[in-house]
């Protein structure tokens, strides 16, 4: 139950299209005046450091930050990512990584709320301390919960504010994960209707993962649909082959954005000619 630590994974070929992806959604929410609610349901450790034994265990970053790194021109979506790991180290090597509770604390102004679920012991002391970095004096408008977010997401809709996101990030170790997160999203809209929900998930070979696509798809919400695979799947049926991240209300802006940016990153970070992207959107 406790054996995923996204350490392991920081800075890999997924998180470079969730948090270019998730810096999009958090920017456009900054736009008006208006108070909104950020709600990420599985946190992590919220900041990862790359020289870690953890990190270098598997390297995945080499094939996915770094890959974009080395790139001179990139589109907006990219770029506005890479200035956003560029803020959270002082020289040219990307040390410092920053997962989606950072990013979105970084954004956070004094009228916002945000609330951040981490189950997981360890990854929750960390992420306590982590924020404290951001907050050394606490901020009472950021409240961070050792509880199952799926579990606890309902008490807090709709928010006051009446303007907000919702992250699920489960590590879906757990096949049950599939079931819950379509669950969770249909729970939150009944709520929240108007919720911009943004779910990732691993592209592996499970027919839970066929079955997730399938059902979110069939929501009666607006919605957009983005997925890349860097990869043929593997021959032994193991190992990530691609991400994707679906997106309840997703902001007008977002679909030209992404349509720019999924050619760009199928071509950079392609581990083989296998490759590909799909971006589909409701009332296709």
């Amino acid at each position: 139950m406790f054996s995923y630590r996204h350490a392991f994974h920081a800075g890999n070929h997924a998180d470079v299209l969730k948090h270019a992806t998730l810096l999009h959604i958090f920017d456009y929410y900054t736009r008006k005046d208006n108070a909104f609610t950020l709600i990420d349901t599985h946190c992590g450790a919220g900041l990862y450091d790359l020289d870690d034994d953890w990190a270098q265990t598997r390297g995945e970053f080499y094939d996915g930050l770094d890959k974009v790194l080395q790139q001179d021109h990139c589109p907006a979506l990219i770029e506005r990512y890479i200035d956003a790991i560029a803020q959270l180290n002082s020289d040219d090597v990307a040390r410092y990584y920053p997962g989606s509770p950072w990013l979105a604390l970084s954004l956070l102004r004094p009228q916002d709320s945000f609330h951040g679920f981490e189950l997981h012991p360890s990854e929750f002391e960390v992420l306590c301390e982590n924020v404290g970095q951001l907050y050394p004096r606490g901020n009472r408008r950021v409240k961070l919960y050792q509880q199952n977010g799926f579990e606890q997401l309902n008490r807090l809709l709709p928010p006051p504010s009446r303007r907000g996101i919702i992250v699920m990030d489960p590590s879906y170790e757990a096949k049950s994960d599939y079931r819950q997160v379509v669950n969770s999203v249909k729970d939150a809209l009944k709520r929240f209707a108007q919720a911009c929900i943004v779910v990732w998930y691993p592209i592996v070979q499970r027919p839970e993962v066929q079955q997730l696509q399938r059902s979110l798809e069939q929501l009666d919400t607006p919605w957009l649909h983005a997925s890349l695979n860097v990869r043929a799947p593997a021959t032994n049926g193991l190992g990530l082959h691609g991400s994707g991240l679906f997106i309840c209300n997703p902001p007008w802006t977002l679909k030209a954005e992404l349509a720019q940016s999924l050619p760009w990153l199928k071509e950079k970070l392609a581990q083989d000619d296998r490759a590909s992207y799909q971006l589909r959107t409701s009332g296709q």
